[in-house]
């Protein structure tokens, strides 16, 4: 209870003083909130991206393998001409697998181009459309906003019908309903039966699943041909713990398939999210540091700027200091006023600076993903009580020392 008394009276202290000099106290602050603020809105952006990054990986699928004609992976040194050569990924896979796999749940040829999309008098261009088939949702979630996906007899008979993206759906009928209207898909007239449930997040992206059209993948090869073109057979896995067993499963069934010999090398690759983790690994670590610096360097300078006030306000106080110690205060009372002075000090430019990164996080989310969790917050709070101990325990200490005489004849 005595402690919590001298915790009280040296708050009540604290306020004082910081209200007595109140431009100092402002100037002192500004530091700490250019500070946090930094703090703040970096670690809003580290999360906002970090966020993006698990959402692309989880649209990927931890159980879904993609055997591909090009690796992920395409670092430094990366030898393109190595891979150029090889035949095109095509579509009769997919049979082979079902009837071979044993721990293949599903698996779709899945085949992209960019085309112009319209309706009426609205024209889209470069609009991403995907050809698949009827199982494409067995292998990747796909919710419907409204409408239905096409059914394996349309993707078999190669029906005129598409599913859209919530952003295409808004652009070519913002007060239409668009479910059974048809749109001209590159001159090919089609008819829209469901609609793709907005994502949202980057929902304006060019590459955005709400930008894309789902086409039947026998519609696609009749109207935009696949022999030119490298497809990429995408194999749900039972289970996502026999990733690898499954892996190696698929490079066996792949061989036999191509008529490769035991000596030759593999001519097709199986990339998985496990290989853009690995290859987007440096990068976020690099985002990390570069963060972590630059916060560093920011509170750095506030930090000092608190202690040399601190130092200030032990001076201007060193008369009050020896009468307080005179009249039997003791060391640790005095050391814990002139901390809690420094704490609050901290405190009040941190509460500031989370107030200004929370009005900035809209600005920030037009240029780059922003979230701000209450984690952040209170870890922001967290930094300035530990900016306060470090830097205010040095003047604090050096008025807990003083002699009691020595502070009273000071003028």
């Amino acid at each position: 209870m005595r402690f919590l008394l001298e915790v009280w009276e040296s708050l009540f202290t604290a306020l004082r003083a910081i209200n007595a000099n109140k431009l100092r106290s402002i100037l002192t602050t500004l530091g700490i909130v250019i500070g946090i603020t930094s703090v703040t809105a970096m670690a809003t952006v580290i999360n906002g991206i970090e966020q993006e990054f698990e959402n692309d990986m989880s649209e990927l699928g931890a159980d879904v393998l993609y055997i591909e004609k090009w690796p992920w992976n395409r670092g430094p040194g990366f030898k393109w001409w190595k891979y150029i050569n090889r035949p095109d990924i095509t579509a009769d896979l997919v049979e082979v697998i079902e009837k071979r796999s044993k721990f293949a749940v599903a698996a779709v040829p899945v085949a992209n181009t960019s085309r112009t999309i319209r309706f009426n008098d609205k024209t889209l261009s470069g609009v991403p459309v995907q050809g698949s088939s009827a199982k494409y949702p067995d292998v990747f979630s796909v919710d419907l906003q409204s409408g239905r996906y096409f059914s394996d007899l349309e993707d078999r008979g190669g029906r005129q019908v598409c599913v859209i993206g919530a952003s295409v759906a808004s652009e070519l009928f913002p007060i239409e309903e668009p479910i059974g209207k048809y749109v001209r898909l590159s001159g090919v007239r089609m008819r829209v039966i469901g609609v793709l449930e907005k994502k949202g997040s980057g929902a304006e992206s060019q590459e955005s699943e709400d930008r894309q059209i789902h086409i039947p993948f026998t519609a696609f090869k009749n109207n935009f041909g696949v022999s030119k073109r490298s497809i990429s057979v995408r194999v749900k896995i039972a289970n996502s713990d026999y990733v690898e067993d499954a892996r190696d499963e698929l490079t066996g069934i792949v061989r036999a398939a191509r008529k490769l010999e035991a000596q030759e090398e593999n001519n097709f690759e199986i990339n998985e999210q496990k290989t853009l983790r690995e290859q987007l690994a440096p990068v976020k670590l690099t985002i990390y540091l570069i963060g972590i610096f630059l916060t560093a360097l920011s509170l750095l300078v506030g930090g000092i700027g608190v202690m040399n006030i601190m130092f200030v306000s032990v001076k201007e106080r060193t008369k009050e200091i020896g009468i307080r110690k005179a009249v039997g205060a003791k060391r640790r009372t005095i050391l814990l006023q002139f901390m809690i002075e420094a704490i609050t000090i901290c405190l009040i430019g941190g509460a500031i600076g989370v107030l200004i990164a929370m009005a900035l996080i809209g600005a920030i989310s037009l240029i780059l993903p922003a979230a701000l969790p209450v984690s952040t917050v209170i870890v922001a709070f967290i930094i300035c009580v530990l900016v306060g101990v470090i830097f205010g325990m040095a003047p604090a200490w050096s008025a807990a020392k003083a002699e009691p005489i020595a502070a009273l004849r000071y003028e």
